[in-house]
């Protein structure tokens, strides 16, 4: 599949957001745009399985976030 990004927009914050579309070749963690469903994929992003949607924001790699957090529970 296609590894180009489909669109850009801008976040709140004013920082540079980029889209993914359906289909492309990814790996990582991503946020359904449309509704926010979160996915890790390895191959391609697929459809959204919550509300369909074919855009995706590939989310913020912060690699201690889970573990601060069970740390604080």
């Amino acid at each position: 599949m296609n590894v180009n990004l489909q669109a850009a927009g801008t976040a709140e914050d004013g920082a540079y957001v980029e889209f993914w579309q359906t289909g492309t070749s990814a790996k990582g963690e991503f946020s359904c745009s449309e509704c926010g469903y979160g996915v890790i994929v390895s191959k391609e992003l697929p459809l959204c399985p919550m509300c369909g949607g074919e855009s995706w924001e590939q989310a913020t790699w912060a690699p201690f976030a889970r573990a601060a957090a069970a740390s604080r529970a």
